[in-house]
């Protein structure tokens, strides 16, 4: 069952049609790519799923809920959870803070919690969690370190433990192997597939085609603001129209059939 559809999605700015008539479905459970040539509308539409544009057409539905143009704070408190392009991170924090900052979207507290010390319970849990979370990036041992620090493929380790401390179902990332070398890139990849195994649905924008095709079992591709193609890296690895898309842009047939291998 799809965790998210998007139905016939539109989004105009002024004149200018930046997402047009657009529809997939992202299965739940899985790890989906959305790609495309540069100003083929991607990270726009992943500002109307995640709520930072209200759609000019079209529904965005998740988990069975119609969440077209609701606030972001009420889409990421259902558990879609989305990262940006570059790091998040506040650099003069250590890397515990910055983790615990993930845990903001589960607080309910009040003045009475305060008084009856509720409050220090559920801070303690909350810290509980965060070790947790960062041995499970391996961060656990640099807990005290200021994320400023970090080399950058730690960064970007980091800012996906913030966004699981928040416990999402469905985890969008934007172009997450940016900067990265061959080395940080196979270490976020693996990272990827253990979130998927704690049952966090991914879907993420990204150009590096050999993480693409190594990660995602479907892919759907835009071009100008529209659905293009759409199926398994093997089908989308050998459609003409694909091909042709990026020709001239960053990548052709014979990078796409060396990301595959």
């Amino acid at each position: 069952m799809p965790i998210l559809e998007v139905r016939q999605l539109s989004m105009r700015f002024g004149g200018l049609t930046a997402v047009d008539n657009l529809s997939f479905e992202v299965e739940d459970g899985s790890i989906h790519g959305l790609i495309g040539p540069n100003g083929a509308g991607k990270t726009t539409t992943f500002n109307l799923i995640s709520g930072y544009y209200v759609p000019s057409g079209g529904q965005v539905i998740y988990d069975g809920r119609d969440i077209s143009g609701k606030k972001t704070s009420a889409i990421a408190a259902l558990g879609l959870i989305r990262t940006f392009q570059g790091t998040t991170l506040f650099h003069e924090l250590s890397v515990f803070e910055n983790v615990l900052v993930g845990a903001h979207l589960k607080a309910e507290s009040n003045v009475f919690d305060s008084v009856l010390g509720r409050d220090r319970a559920r801070q303690k849990a909350a810290e509980d969690r965060a070790c947790e979370v960062l041995d499970f990036f391996g961060l656990l041992t640099r807990r005290d370190e200021l994320a400023s620090a970090l080399p950058h493929g730690l960064q970007r380790a980091l800012g996906m433990a913030v966004a699981l401390m928040s416990e999402p179902r469905l985890l969008m990332l934007d172009e997450p192997f940016t900067g990265m070398n061959p080395e940080e890139t196979r270490h976020m990849m693996g990272l990827m597939e253990r979130v998927r195994g704690r049952g966090v649905t991914l879907l993420l924008v990204e150009h590096d085609m050999q993480a693409v095709m190594g990660l995602c079992e479907r892919i759907t591709v835009m071009n100008f603001g529209s659905l293009l193609a759409e199926g398994t890296p093997e089908e989308i690895r050998n459609n003409p129209e694909v091909i042709t898309a990026y020709l001239g842009a960053s990548i052709d047939k014979e990078l796409l059939d060396a990301a595959a291998r």
